[in-house]
């Protein structure tokens, strides 16, 4: 769009992988008296806004400096030897796969720095938690920008302890067990993941993601592919995470603070997925071919699966807890994206990219808005929100209720919003996958697919009616009604205590949870939607529209690289 030198685009790509971690250290260190403000917390909470802000700012720049013409060419690269024995080399580079990636990355870490910047999570120091989120942000980043093997997996490794810590530390209720099962999980994983890698590289003798891609297998064994694809495979599938290597992701999300949340799910769970496309794909396709129906069972599962739970959740008496089913729907629509990618046709890679990009700006809007639901009420349990909010967020914070329903439309697959495009995309890919794969087994897969949206429309609408109307209100007394003791001078008489029948009993569950009109302004109007989160929700809720309108801006950019990645490195 515009004209960058490729020296500049070097250095913006450098930048954005570098600078978090610098601007992780300089938070540790005291500010300067003129730029405390009025304490050194809000000065080192400020510092993370700025660091981020700066970080945005510069992957904007090089989106925009990015030949758009050539998104199947790697761009901004960068390539130095660092360990010349292994043939490992600092090799930097981003095409149409990897751009939008890195641009969602900086753009939600600088919307939980600002959203923390006037809202921080009750906690330690706030020095410790932005350094966190700075290096969180920075592994991030160089996972979607590295081109080497191993320089991928110490990116992949990077962003865990910081995670870790932000769970344990700043967390809820029962954050110390959900931290050490998301560490555990995820890192017994990786070294599994270790091995697969080292198995590539070393047959193939070089750890080069290009040099691998372009060669497309033809030098690796089948037998070899098919240990380097189960075993990368299993790592990326924890991350993602893959049905039945979940269960780490619900007590995470539950027990995280909010600002964890949206990071958690809107940019660390597309690294596994982007591990599929960029590195199992293309570099080992033999293998691929051989786990891809089992990949695709899996993903149909996990839709199936994650919608169930989130109606268990839902519904009226189970105690549901509102964070956990949008962690439980993310293992939904995050099968989409398994399913699209294990297709291996250009259609449903395209459709899982899509939906990457769509999860992270929806489900990261959701985690943000129950995270304002939370700080207002002191509670995310569906029961409770549904019984004590009369007539709901509607009623009492218009604007939050709003949103809250326009994200969870959005995540239903609503046309016309981002959700939609991928999950059709990855319904298309199933319809007509790879030439090598049993159609009538992706046919099967694509109608179990199917029927998760009609599943997940019904969870999504079920949370909307009962956060955002209420519950229904009771009929209005008869005028010849005698008026309730509370408002009569006279002494209530005393009446016998009347003996319930059946049909009492049975609507008494229903009577309990109706709710007159009247008594929500008793309950108090909540808060609406403060200032600096309309600027930290505007962006993602843009996004979703914008996306939903006009996916060819993203599918352009991907389209090209992946017909490119899957013919092993021909336009």
């Amino acid at each position: 769009m515009i004209g960058i030198s490729e020296s500049v685009m070097q250095f913006l790509l450098a930048l954005i992988v570098v600078g978090p971690l610098i601007g992780a250290v300089a938070a540790l260190l005291p500010a300067p008296p003129g730029l405390k403000g009025t304490s050194p917390d809000q000065a080192v909470l400020r510092h993370g806004v700025v660091v981020t802000g700066a970080i945005l700012l510069a992957a904007i720049v090089l989106a925009l400096g990015f030949d758009h013409d050539q998104p199947s060419k790697m761009q901004a690269t960068t390539d130095i030897s660092w360990i010349p024995a292994l043939d490992v080399r600092i090799h930097l580079g981003i095409d149409g796969i990897s751009l939008p990636l890195l641009v969602l990355t900086a753009l939600l870490t600088f919307l939980c720095a600002l959203h923390s910047y006037f809202k921080m999570p009750s906690g330690p120091s706030p020095k410790a938690f932005v350094a966190l989120i700075l290096v969180l942000e920075s592994g991030t980043l160089a996972t979607f920008a590295v081109l080497d093997l191993l320089l991928f997996f110490l990116a992949f490794e990077m962003v865990l302890i910081p995670m870790y810590f932000l769970i344990a530390r700043w967390g809820g209720e029962q954050r110390t067990r959900a931290a050490w099962k998301f560490i555990l999980y995820t890192l017994l994983g990786s070294v599994v993941m270790l091995l697969g890698l080292l198995v590539i590289g070393l047959d193939s003798g070089t750890f080069d993601m290009v040099a691998l891609a372009t060669d497309n297998g033809r030098g690796l064994t089948t037998s070899v592919q098919v240990i380097a694809v189960l075993a990368i495979g299993i790592g990326l599938a924890v991350k993602t995470p893959m049905w039945p290597l979940h269960s780490w992701l619900p007590d995470a999300h539950t027990a995280a603070p909010t600002v964890g949340s949206v990071l958690l799910a809107g940019v660390m769970l597309k690294m596994g997925t982007y591990g599929f496309v960029r590195i199992v794909l293309p570099i080992a396709p033999d293998g691929m071919r051989e786990f891809a129906p089992y990949l695709a069972a899996f993903a149909v599962v996990g839709i199936i699966y994650g919608s169930l739970a989130c109606l268990a959740l839902a519904r009226r008496g189970a105690k549901g807890d509102l964070k956990r089913l949008i962690a439980y729907s993310s293992v939904g629509h995050m099968g989409f994206v398994l399913l699209g990618i294990s297709t291996m046709s250009p259609t449903g890679v395209n459709g899982a990219l899509f939906a990457n990009i769509a999860h992270g700006l929806i489900t990261g809007l959701l985690f943000f808005l129950v995270g304002g639901v939370k700080d207002r009420t002191g509670t995310t349990d569906l029961d409770t929100l549904a019984r004590d909010s009369g007539a709901a967020l509607y009623g009492r914070a218009p604007r939050l209720g709003g949103l809250l329903a326009f994200a969870a439309v959005a995540s239903l697959g609503l046309p016309g919003l981002a959700g939609f495009w991928g999950e059709m995309l990855a319904l298309f890919g199933a319809f007509e996958p790879a030439d090598d794969l049993s159609r009538p087994a992706f046919l099967t897969f694509m109608a179990f697919a199917a029927f998760g949206t009609l599943l997940t429309a019904a969870y999504m609408l079920i949370v909307v009616r009962r956060v955002c109307m209420g519950p229904t209100a009771r009929p209005a007394a008869a005028p010849d009604q005698p008026a309730p003791a509370a408002l009569s001078d006279e002494p209530a008489p005393a009446t016998p205590p009347a003996v319930p029948t059946p049909a009492d009993e049975a609507q008494a569950p229903a009577a309990d949870a109706q709710v007159s009109t009247a008594e929500a302004p008793a309950r108090g109007m909540l808060a609406d939607v403060h200032g600096y989160e309309f600027a930290a929700w505007t962006p993602l809720v843009a996004l979703t529209v914008l996306a939903g309108l006009w996916p060819a801006a993203l599918l352009g950019l991907t389209d090209p690289a992946v017909q490119k990645l899957l013919t092993g490195g021909k336009s």
